[in-house]
């Protein structure tokens, strides 16, 4: 089975905001997007849930134990030249316990909370719709 017959490829992020509002954003290291910021998140794992795979993630990145609010937007990131497709539903995060910090340094340098209207550059395909889903949301 060739890698284009395996796609598209499920992922998952979270949207998660602070009591000021702002958002938490981590930095990548590696690719795809190395050197932007995005949303806590990965990849499902075969014949698990997406919420399951958000709250897992968040606390695989971040140490932070989330519960899950409404499904904020599903990301669509193509890269034809590369040979990617992710479809990424995006939550909110409802609730959260614990101080985020950063749980694998081998996948993240940066971990910070960011004003939505004062967001870092350059930031990730899914992290750009999130906050565009989030601001229209808002409107």
């Amino acid at each position: 089975m060739s890698a284009q017959s395996s796609l598209p490829a499920v992922g998952c992020g979270a949207v998660i905001l602070n009591d000021a509002g702002h958002i938490l954003l981590l930095r990548r290291l590696k690719q795809p997007e190395a050197g932007c910021w995005g949303l806590p998140g990965g990849k499902v794992d075969p014949f698990e849930t997406v919420p399951t795979a958000v709250i897992r993630e968040v606390q695989e990145e971040t140490g932070l134990n989330v519960q899950l609010g409404a499904l904020l937007c599903v990301v669509d990131q193509i890269d034809q030249a590369a040979g990617a497709h992710w479809v990424a539903p995006v939550y909110r995060v409802q609730n959260y316990t614990g101080q985020p910090h950063i749980c694998e340094p081998h996948k993240h340098n940066g971990l910070e909370w960011f004003a939505l209207d004062a967001l870092p550059q350059p930031l990730t395909i899914a992290t750009q719709q999130a906050v565009a889903a989030l601001k229209d949301l808002a409107a």
